[in-house]
């Protein structure tokens, strides 16, 4: 008779990666015991990295609720009311909550986080502001998926205000990042887009399979959003940039198809 057990020893990970717990099984068959040990999840290795890198940088890292309000989701952030990103097609909205959603990315964490601050700052006789904040978390799109998208994954976010913040230093800061995760000979570019949060704006791509893969949008904080957290533009300058980390993770151990990392694959969820 097979006696299967399994004893779960939970990780004492930071609270701004996600979850995990590492597995023993032990087959005892008479008097022979065999135990395998169970591995990180490639999402929560790469989660790990990135904070370890941004918190080199001086970054601190922070957690958000992922049942929102629509004022961080967007409001604060410069989303206006008749915006594609509010329709029921591409959100979901909780029915018995209203002005409340799954959030559609982790900016809301970092703006919560950039509004304690100028609050702070403001109890502090209106010390200067200056800060930087990296957030890793689930965020949710209703949306079709495919090879490179889910309707849920996990964005890395991060943002930096102070006096005489550039859009130089952003590129300096991803660049580093990247650089760094996925090794020197990584191909990226810079292209200029547009996001209603900053302005200007831009996008991160990377080179995966002999093809260009959009990562990350990015760019300078626009006015709008920095006054909506108690900032004065005038006074403050910051940047944002926010970015699938899965698709990070798939250009980092050539992984196809995104939706790899949420069906039980062992091939992907043990190394």
């Amino acid at each position: 008779m097979i006696l299967l057990m399994i004893l779960a020893y939970k990780c004492i990970v930071n609270s701004f990666t996600p979850c995990v717990a590492r597995i023993r099984i032990c087959c005892i068959i008479g008097n022979m015991i065999e135990a395998t040990a169970g591995s990180y999840h490639p999402l929560t290795i790469l989660s790990e990295e990135a904070t370890t890198t941004f918190r080199e940088m001086g970054f601190e890292p922070i957690v958000g609720p992922e049942l929102e309000t629509e004022w961080y989701n967007f409001d604060a952030l410069n989303v206006p009311k008749d915006h594609p990103a509010r329709d029921m097609q591409d959100t979901f909205f909780i029915k018995d909550m209203p002005e409340h959603v799954l959030r559609t990315h982790s900016t809301s964490a970092t703006a919560r986080a950039l509004e304690q601050l100028a609050k702070d700052c403001s109890k502090d006789g209106d010390k200067k502001i200056s800060g930087a904040f990296i957030s890793i978390g689930k965020v949710f799109r209703n949306e079709a998926t495919d090879a490179t998208h889910e309707m849920q994954f996990y964005q890395i976010d991060g943002t930096m205000v102070g006096e005489n913040i550039n859009i130089s230093n952003l590129k300096a800061i991803l660049t580093y990042f990247y650089k760094k995760i996925l090794g020197n000979d990584v191909e990226m570019e810079f292209r200029p887009s547009y996001f209603p949060f900053v302005e200007p704006g831009l996008e991160v791509w990377l080179k995966f399979k002999n093809e260009w893969l959009e990562v990350m949008g990015a760019g300078m904080l626009h006015p709008n959003v920095i006054k909506n957290l108690c900032m004065d533009p005038e006074k403050v300058q910051g940047f944002a940039f926010g970015g699938g980390l899965d698709r990070i993770a798939m250009v980092k151990w050539n992984i196809p198809d995104v939706r790899y990392f949420y069906q039980g694959d062992l091939r992907v969820n043990q190394w």
